[in-house]
């Protein structure tokens, strides 16, 4: 434990080109899938991509969304669109799974795709939109990281 804050159990890392079929399928990297049971959790995600997560994962992301106020009409806009869009797979014998249409439509996916591990959860993203993102995200890391350096303090 440091600072407080407990280590995440799984450790997604990484960058990896991939395409996604006529049917939908997409090869998880072993690299990936070892840290995963045999079903995950995949749903809208933000930036235009989608998020995947392992079962515990999901679990530990729903707590979070039981803490939001149901009152609140922004946190049931939010509730509603990440749980109204999540669905389970499982991967098949040659470590792919289906991804909705409906997400793949959303993320603007077409058949070449960046899947990204990033801590606690994988994202899966449209090439040309993760092309696009890292470019303007990587441009600016010094400036992010001074500002979020007092985030937390």
């Amino acid at each position: 434990m440091k600072s407080g804050r407990k280590w995440v159990i799984n450790m997604f890392m990484g960058q990896f080109l991939h395409n996604i079929d006529e049917k939908g399928r997409i090869i998880i990297p072993s690299k990936l899938r070892e840290q995963l049971s045999n079903a995950v959790v995949v749903t809208r995600g933000f930036d235009k991509c989608i998020t995947l997560y392992s079962t515990e994962g999901w679990e530990k992301f729903q707590t979070s969304l039981l803490t939001l106020p149901n009152t609140m009409q922004d946190a049931r806009k939010h509730i509603r669109v990440l749980v109204g869009s999540a669905s389970s797979q499982e991967f098949d014998k040659q470590g792919r799974i289906n991804l909705p249409i409906n997400l793949i439509k959303e993320a603007g996916i077409n058949k070449e795709c960046v899947i990204v591990g990033l801590l606690d959860h994988i994202e899966i993203w449209a090439k040309e939109a993760w092309d696009s993102y890292y470019e303007e995200a990587s441009s600016s890391l010094e400036d992010v990281a001074e500002k979020l350096s007092f985030v937390g303090k």
